[in-house]
């Protein structure tokens, strides 16, 4: 079965305001109902750099997770941030935006590949006697925009050393590059047979126009984890480029339902989760 993450981070922290806590808890209370596998809940990164999501703790703290199917997941850039969000028992799944980009992790992240890598394995240590799931996302996954060298290669060699370490969840994402179907296609026809033992997702940033296209190659090699954002809202500020829309969840669904694909998404609550959505996001 397909698996949506559903990433209301990803649009809170584009915004030029902040949304107040209590709108935020409503509107991801309602999407911890709608039956998406994970909803990415906030992230743990400076307020200086990133106000919209300063109260990620208080947030994830007032959730309802009783009822959910969801996996409540953060982003974390350092094992200080993991270790407060594992506190709440609905956190399920962190993630850290690695990148075969040495460039965007000193601009995202202000680090190394090598302090990456450290971070990682902290990362990991945590996840483990925690009991939860560390997912790596690779930030510049289909190439570079900053003049850093990628090809194939690097990218089969930076999974490679990902899966040595014990990652078996990696969702590549091309950040603020447009790309092409044919290397969405040519790139999980390479990965996916290569490395049977991780799961493998895309995260995609993309024109409105060329969505499905990029989808359906995907889908075709073989993934089955998809990210996307309702109303395609947002990107990630820490670039310093122009950003590319997220994929939309509406888009996506219709695609599953065109393919007759089962999904776990309640459409009543998806449709009331939309309507919210607009309200929240004005």
């Amino acid at each position: 079965m397909v698996r949506i993450i559903e990433s209301p981070r990803e649009a809170m922290q584009s915004l030029p305001y902040v949304i107040p806590t209590d709108r935020k808890v409503r509107y991801l209370n309602e999407l911890l109902k709608v039956g998406f596998d994970t909803v990415e809940l906030g992230s743990m990164v400076s307020p200086h750099l990133i106000p919209q999501l300063a109260d990620t703790v208080a947030v994830i703290q007032q959730l309802d997770f009783a009822d959910t199917r969801s996996n409540g997941m953060v982003l974390v850039v350092n094992s200080q941030g993991a270790e407060k969000v594992t506190e709440v028992d609905g956190i399920t799944h962190l993630c850290y935006p690695f990148s075969p980009s040495a460039v965007f992790l000193k601009k995202n992240l202000n680090t190394t590949p090598e302090k990456a890598i450290q971070t990682i394995e902290d990362l990991l240590n945590i996840v483990v006697r925690r009991n939860r799931l560390l997912i790596v996302y690779l930030s510049m996954g289909f190439g570079n925009s900053y003049g850093d060298p990628w090809n194939l290669d690097i990218l089969l060699k930076t999974i490679s050393t990902l899966r040595e370490m014990g990652i078996r969840q990696i969702t590549l994402s091309n950040v603020s590059l447009e790309i092409s179907a044919e290397l969405v296609r040519d790139v999980y026809t390479t990965i996916i047979p290569a490395f049977t033992n991780i799961e493998f997702g895309l995260h995609l940033h993309t024109i409105s126009a060329s969505w499905k296209q990029k989808v359906e190659a995907a889908w075709d090699a073989g993934c089955r984890i998809f990210d996307s954002v309702i109303h395609g809202i947002g990107g990630c500020p820490m670039t310093g480029e122009e950003l590319l829309g997220n994929l939309r969840t509406e888009y996506l669904i219709r695609f599953l339902n065109e393919r007759k694909v089962q999904t776990s998404v309640d459409p009543v609550l998806f449709e009331k989760s939309l309507e919210l959505a607009s309200e929240i996001f004005n």
